[in-house]
């Protein structure tokens, strides 16, 4: 996102102060409103809405009380750089209290000090806009399964068109990698989910899912599932809570929160946890068949790993793995619904062929399912998800 969809509002009533802000941050290409009264700047707040505001303590306010209350009462959500010429530690204190994002002394002599301020709270700004978005998506996810439930019953495909309005775009990439999606829907409802989604500027977190049995419960497990891991992502980016970026966690807690439901699921999963710059992909598999296959030049192999599946045990036991990926691989994701129509009896003759009719890689979901002969059947005995996440070959 580049600075020109950003925008500042600088409030200060010391000339030379605003000029130094305001042309720092027109050279760095954001918009700039400014202000040299509180009144004023609550004005231009109310018209523009900036996605930062920086505010001298000082500047005159005809209201009653401080500015920076009355600021904090509109603009929770908005970061707020203060600037004072005072260093007294309850002037600071108090800045923090009423929600202050960053707090910088006058003159402002270091310019790297201001560039700081800033910079960080754009990416504060971006990661609230970022999170806005995600949370309309959800809710409105939520809301049209909420609203179609009632419908499932008589119309089981309703409730499918919502769970597939819940995963995310296909195809789309995040950096250097490129994950697309398929599920090939069986006569009835079910459980088969994926998901992907950014956490940071860093990492990418990834899931498929099989919840056991058909009907609206197995669809609300997907449901709960969606949820939790936007709730961890939220908690990564504003509370420091690194759960999201531990496969183990995220099979813990999706332990507790199906356990305790009592809704009588349980489901098979594999999770991992893709470092965007170095490639190195941390993974746990609970009870998930067939195991990842990774396929580089001429060479398919299943991943290691394997645990007890979620949702079934009180205290489960679960193994994470860790590896680093090549420079150009396909990683082919199944739900064991591929399985059953497979053209070979028992599992080891299942995956062989697996492995065979990957050994070049595939590199659409569209190409996995002309090789594996999808496309010729009717009727799905059961779901079948794929998730396929490459790099190198777009």
């Amino acid at each position: 996102m580049t600075s020109l969809q950003f925008s500042l509002l600088v409030i200060d009533d010391d000339e030379q102060a605003l000029a130094t802000i305001v042309n720092y941050v027109q050279v760095q290409g954001y918009t700039c409103y400014q202000a040299v009264t509180g009144d004023q700047g609550l004005a231009l707040y109310r018209q523009y809405n900036p996605d930062v505001i920086l505010c001298d303590l000082s500047v005159p306010y005809c209201g009653d009380g401080k500015l920076l209350a009355e600021i904090q009462k509109i603009v929770a959500s908005t970061p707020v750089v203060v600037l004072s010429e005072t260093s007294e530690v309850q002037d600071v204190v108090q800045a923090l209290r009423f929600g202050a994002s960053d707090y910088l002394f006058k003159p402002i002599i270091d310019v790297k000090m201001l560039e700081h301020a800033v910079t960080r709270s754009i990416e504060y700004a971006q990661l609230q806009r970022e999170n806005a978005l995600y949370k309309q998506k959800l809710e409105q996810a939520n809301l049209e399964l909420k609203n179609s439930l009632a419908l499932l019953e008589q119309d089981q495909k309703a409730g499918r068109q919502v769970q597939f309005k819940m995963l995310p775009a296909s195809p789309y990439q995040i950096g250097a990698y490129h994950f697309s999606h398929r599920i090939f829907p069986s006569l009835y409802l079910s459980g088969d989910f994926i998901e992907y989604i950014t956490v940071g500027k860093e990492h990418c977190v990834f899931f498929i899912a099989d919840v056991s049995g058909h009907g609206a419960s197995s669809a609300f497990v997907t449901v709960l599932l969606k949820n939790l891991f936007a709730r961890k992502r939220s908690d990564y980016l504003h509370k420091q809570d690194p759960s999201i970026l531990s496969p183990l966690s995220m099979l813990t807690l999706s332990n507790s929160v199906i356990f305790d439901t009592g809704v009588g699921k349980h489901l098979t999963m594999c999770i991992g946890v893709l470092h965007l710059a170095s490639g190195e992909l941390k993974y746990a598999n609970a009870g998930h068949l067939p195991q990842p296959i990774l396929s580089t030049e001429g060479e398919s192999q299943f991943l290691a790993g394997e645990g007890m599946p979620v949702g079934l045990f009180d205290e489960p036991e679960f193994n994470e793995q860790l590896i680093n990926l090549p420079d150009k691989f396909v990683l082919t994701l199944f739900s064991d619904g591929i399985l059953e129509i497979l053209p070979r009896e028992g599992l080891r003759a299942q995956e062989a062929f697996l492995l065979e009719r990957l050994q070049q890689a595939q590199l659409s979901v569209e190409a996995l399912a002309e090789s594996l002969e999808l496309q010729q059947i009717v009727d799905f005995p059961d779901d079948i998800a794929v998730l396929l996440i490459s790099k190198g070959y777009h």
